[in-house]
């Protein structure tokens, strides 16, 4: 009669407590996400019946970590009851003789005792067990040297791919350039380091840089100048300011201007006394 009077005092203190939570847990569910009735979660998937693949978790690293976690826990606590048994085993046999509610108090402060120590230790393994969880997940989303090199190639592409379409612009934009040398007006030269070639017309503004280049670059332009009949003047200071001041289609600065006027009209006059 006592346990029974004790479980439906239990059960009056607790049930509405656990109602209560039952409540706001389903609230807090349904808020999240709304309500949905499946029965997916109760089906039966039939890939989780294949033995190879149970054996693969079974046996995987961290499963081995898991149970060698498990059988430390189980081992540390079992420790401190085995202990705290020890300790009072003397007091064990005075619940022979004494009445109910004495043997009651007695065995319920023992055991809220031992509780307490069970509760202490498996907080400490927790706390432990978080760190080593909070270890673990930042050490599983380090990449490896592979996942990286994949991971370039997937946001900057493959850089052989990449170095071969640059190979091509560079052979296209080289074609273009050329392309543009017979129409040139003068090459200006350093004369074997730099080759600036300039196009001008009556109705531009200013020269425009048609093509430059350097050292080997520099000697096919002169090439290519000569083969067209483009006049080439030597002008050491003058090809390597346009050489490094312009880029191929843009105007020359205002500031080489007058130089500039200088080898044209210098181109001009010799043009005119050859015809």
């Amino acid at each position: 009669m006592l346990f029974i009077d004790f479980a439906i005092v239990f059960l009056k203190a607790a049930l509405p407590v656990m109602v209560v939570i039952l409540i706001i847990s389903l609230a807090a569910n349904m808020l999240q996400v709304g309500f949905h009735f499946t029965l997916e979660p109760i089906m039966p998937k039939f890939e989780k019946l294949n033995p190879l693949t149970g054996f693969q978790r079974l046996f995987s690293k961290r499963s081995l970590v898991e149970l060698v976690k498990s059988f430390i826990k189980i081992g540390v606590v079992g420790y401190f009851i085995y202990r705290f048994i020890l300790k009072e085993t003397m007091e064990l046999p005075k619940l022979i003789n004494l009445e109910l509610i004495e043997s009651l108090q007695l065995a319920g402060s023992l055991i809220l005792e031992l509780a307490f120590q069970i509760g202490t230790v498996i907080l400490v393994l927790a706390v432990l067990d978080y760190f080593y969880q909070w270890w673990q997940h930042n050490e599983s989303l380090k990449m490896s040297k592979q996942e990286i090199k994949e991971e370039f190639k997937q946001s900057e592409g493959n850089p052989q791919i990449k170095g071969k379409i640059k190979e091509r612009q560079r052979a296209m934009a080289m074609q273009r350039m050329m392309q543009e040398i017979p129409k040139a007006s003068v090459v200006v030269t350093n004369p074997t380091h730099y080759a600036v070639a300039l196009k001008y017309e009556k109705d531009m503004a200013a020269p425009i840089v048609v093509a430059k280049g350097q050292d080997f670059l520099a000697q096919r332009i002169k090439d290519a100048a000569k083969k067209h009949g483009v006049a080439i003047v030597e002008n050491k200071p003058l090809a390597r300011s346009l050489y490094s001041a312009t880029d191929i289609g843009e105007a020359v600065p205002p500031e080489l201007y007058q130089a500039i006027a200088e080898v044209l009209a210098y181109v001009y006059r010799l043009k005119k006394r050859l015809s």
